[in-house]
């Protein structure tokens, strides 16, 4: 099952992703139109969407938002992927610690322009992002992916200045400005890919590849890192985890390369989708 935030409506997505079926019609009323409502009530809506479906209508990606829209909780994890931490100077962590948070108010969706702010130094992030399903609290890893609604295509866009700023260094400002949080194009349930474990993900920019990788070489996987952060606190259904990020951001560059007004960033994971994204200079 896909489903997708639609001009700010649920909608589920054809197999083919050409076409769109408006839940709260679908249902009689029996879901709303809000598509962060729907992980609230996530086993009632994944039984109902088993029954036979409308036809779907035509729809432009450009007119998609974020999957979850509006989470309580934005996680993100950093250095999970072991080339990933070599190029940023670190060791491989032994523990999943090094955690951060995106502002919600940074997410969009799939297809979008961003402004990149003055400084010349905004990076790529090219990440699989999960969805929570259901609450989970000190859940066994063994359980984890009961947990999860289902998985999307994220950009942790990230300005490397304001990353590390100050006499403390703090990621969640550089990480949140607006538009650093592109998501989608849709959300994809577990079940709908051969191997959710093991999923190849990517980014380019002008068409150069500049990110390459599959998941199954996270440090972390996705039940690991579900299960120690609910053994920190609650996740809740709705909320959003960035998983971290393959090698190949531009600040692991030898001389270092960002994003420059007029490029265009491409990223995808396999089975699930791509995101979009064309970068302009801030007008303040």
């Amino acid at each position: 099952m896909r489903i997708a935030n639609l001009k700010g409506r649920l909608v589920l997505v054809t197999a083919d992703g050409t076409g769109a079926v408006d839940v709260e019609r679908a249902s009689g009323g029996r879901f709303g139109p809000d598509p962060q409502a729907v992980y609230e009530q996530w086993a009632d809506f994944t039984a109902w969407a088993t029954e036979p479906l409308p036809a779907g209508e035509p729809f432009a990606v450009e007119d998609l938002g974020a999957p979850a829209p509006r989470p309580r909780q934005v996680l993100a994890i950093g250095l999970n992927y072991s080339k990933h931490a070599a190029e940023s100077g670190f060791a491989v962590p032994d523990a999943p610690t090094v955690m951060f948070t995106k502002w919600p108010s940074c997410l969009t969706g799939p297809v979008t322009t961003v402004e990149l702010p003055a400084g010349g130094s905004t990076d790529w992030e090219v990440e699989l992002v999960v969805v929570i399903g259901a609450t989970a609290r000190n859940v066994p890893q063994e359980r984890a992916w009961e947990h999860v609604a289902g998985l999307t295509v994220g950009q942790d866009l990230s300005e490397r200045v304001r990353q590390t700023a100050g006499p403390s260094p703090q990621f969640s400002l550089g990480k949140s400005l607006p538009g650093f949080g592109p998501t989608g194009p849709w959300l994809v349930t577990p079940d709908e890919l051969d191997d959710r474990d093991d999923l190849e993900l990517g980014c380019s920019v002008n068409g150069e590849e500049v990110q390459k990788g599959r998941t199954r070489e996270l440090i972390f996987s996705v039940p690991a890192m579900v299960s120690k952060l609910s053994a920190a606190l609650p996740l809740l259904p709705g909320d959003v985890l960035f998983t971290g990020t393959p090698a190949g951001v531009g600040m692991g560059r030898t001389p270092p390369r960002f994003l420059a007004p007029g490029d265009e960033l491409v990223s995808y994971v396999t089975g699930i989708g791509e995101l979009r994204q064309r970068f302009v200079a801030a007008t303040n």
